[in-house]
């Protein structure tokens, strides 16, 4: 069974085509439960999301700052599995047609089979997966799998990835690039965001892909800055932190869904 890249790049290009930048949703499987999870993965979708990053929790989540990592541990606790997080991505395609992607370390993949992973998250609808800390010179083995499968890898650029480097990285890359930064304290925000938007612009000099850029929006008002120069605008903790300090599920999930539909508003950019 093939997976969703295609579906994948044609709502990258919606988005495109209605003038606005798209809506990347960032939620951890299995948090705060897995069917939880699966709520709230369809709750950002029904509030304006484009596409969702499901993430596979990790023990060690090196470049996730503090709020996902709660989140994790909490998944872990709670048993989570691969199977799960498959299941998360499932369900949610299957109930709202985004398309869903698994943000994942690549030890885990690794260890419950590259050829597996890729087959059964194809199974399941997933269009892809982000992997952050897979070296592109090590990626071969995933890359012939996934495009065999029908799935988008999308690798990470960061402001210190030299020119050369950026476009190794993105022409092995598939669905769309990933260009991490921070947003920062609101004192230093301006100088980062435009770090940012420095990135996008030498990021897009390699390469067609669309550039989805991850810097800690929180609001609609950042979304509405990076929108004005991003073809994404990616946000995670601001999602999580709201379904951490919900007192119950439902609360979380209209917590959620009220910010996606927020955060619409904003990557609009008008």
């Amino acid at each position: 069974m093939s997976g969703n890249i295609e579906l994948l790049s044609a709502t990258l290009a919606k988005a495109k085509s209605e003038d606005r930048a798209a809506l990347v949703a960032y939620l951890p499987a299995g948090f705060p439960t897995v069917d939880g999870g699966i709520e709230a993965v369809k709750a950002v979708i029904a509030g304006g999301a484009d596409v969702v990053e499901v993430g596979l929790p990790h023990s060690d989540p090196v470049l996730d700052g503090a709020v996902i990592q709660t989140a994790d541990d909490i998944a872990l606790r709670g048993g989570v599995k691969i199977a799960d997080v498959l299941r998360t991505v499932r369900e949610a395609h299957a109930a709202t047609g985004a398309p869903v992607l698994v943000m994942t370390y690549w030890n885990p993949i690794d260890r419950y089979g590259v050829e597996r992973f890729a087959t059964e998250l194809a199974a399941a609808g997933g269009a892809g997966c982000i992997l952050p800390d897979l070296p592109v010179q090590e990626s071969a083995l995933w890359r012939e799998h996934a495009d065999e499968h029908g799935l988008a890898t999308v690798f990470v650029v960061a402001p210190s990835s030299k020119d050369e480097r950026l476009a190794t990285i993105t022409a092995a890359g598939s669905g769309f690039v990933y260009a991490a930064s921070l947003m920062g304290v609101t004192g230093t925000r301006e100088s980062v965001g435009n770090e940012a938007q420095e990135l996008v612009r030498r990021t897009r000099a390699t390469t067609e892909l669309p550039v989805c850029v991850g810097l800690g929006v929180s609001n609609a008002v950042q979304a509405k800055e990076v929108a004005g120069f991003a073809d994404g605008v990616i946000v995670g903790s601001a999602f999580v932190k709201l379904l951490l300090d919900a007192p119950d599920l439902p609360s979380g999930l209209a917590a959620v869904k009220a910010l996606a539909g927020e955060l619409a508003e904003g990557v609009r950019r008008g």
